[in-house]
């Protein structure tokens, strides 16, 4: 079976277990998966947290200032909603997990609201 067609099966199954959240909320969980791994001196397993944080930094990068507004048209409001993403991944075999992971690491690891307004860092022309 094609990688392809393994990745349309998996979004098959993740849609009818819990079809909340649009097929783009959880490309962007892994890719922000990849994007936290390409920050490591070595790929290790992420914890609930650091990924809750470098889906923060991954939406910041790709969406600026924007990143509340992208994530909450998937329906991403919260770290929450981050886990349950992350859990439906492992469910269907597209994420691994250890014995110690679970759903509620990823409960209030920050407030969106607080992060992505504050969180942006501007780049560009420094003031003096």
């Amino acid at each position: 079976m094609s990688e392809f067609a393994t990745l349309a099966e998996a979004f098959e199954q993740i849609r009818q277990r819990d079809g909340r959240y649009p097929e783009r909320g959880y490309v962007f969980v892994l890719a922000a998966l990849e994007y936290a791994q390409s920050k490591l001196p070595a790929r290790r397993h992420l914890s609930g947290a650091e990924l809750a944080w470098a889906c923060r930094d991954f939406a910041l990068d790709q969406f600026g200032l924007l990143a509340s507004t992208v994530l909450a048209h998937w329906d991403i409001r919260s770290t929450e909603d981050l886990g349950r993403i992350v859990f439906l991944l492992i469910d269907v075999g597209l994420l691994a997990r250890q014995p110690t992971d679970k759903p509620e690491d990823f409960e209030r690891v920050y407030d969106f609201a607080q992060v992505f307004r504050a969180g942006y860092r501007w780049s560009g022309v420094e003031r003096g």
